[in-house]
């Protein structure tokens, strides 16, 4: 089932393993699924309409896929894949920050010393 959602051509750069490939086609299937969802969810919402078409609806969204919630999406290391410790500004884990700070190849950021 998770096939259909797999991404055709991976436009990922760096380290891939299984998991980053997984995650990008979360990403990919939340990018296109997530107009439908908006739509439903403001379907369920809606007090004005009819009982049967608000539960309607709230079948149809819990039928969809899982690959295409929003929490199924993990931030990961866009260097090593790690899920932990992932710096939201440079996408980057705790370990591959300060390996790549060290070398000097993140702009704007060098060691503290005071």
């Amino acid at each position: 089932m998770a096939a259909q959602f797999r991404a055709k051509k991976l436009d990922l750069g760096g380290f891939i393993n299984i998991k980053i490939i997984r995650d990008h086609s979360k990403r990919k299937a939340y990018e296109k699924f997530e107009p439908q969802r908006q739509a439903l969810r403001y379907v369920v919402r809606n007090t004005s309409l009819p009982q049967w078409m608000r539960t309607q609806a709230q079948l149809e969204l819990q039928k969809m896929h899982c690959y295409t919630r929003p929490t199924q999406i993990k931030n990961r290391c866009v260097m090593g894949g790690v899920a932990r410790s992932v710096f939201r500004d440079f996408k980057m884990g705790r370990f591959m920050f300060r390996m790549h700070a060290l070398e000097g190849s993140i702009p704007g950021v060098k060691k503290a010393s005071w």
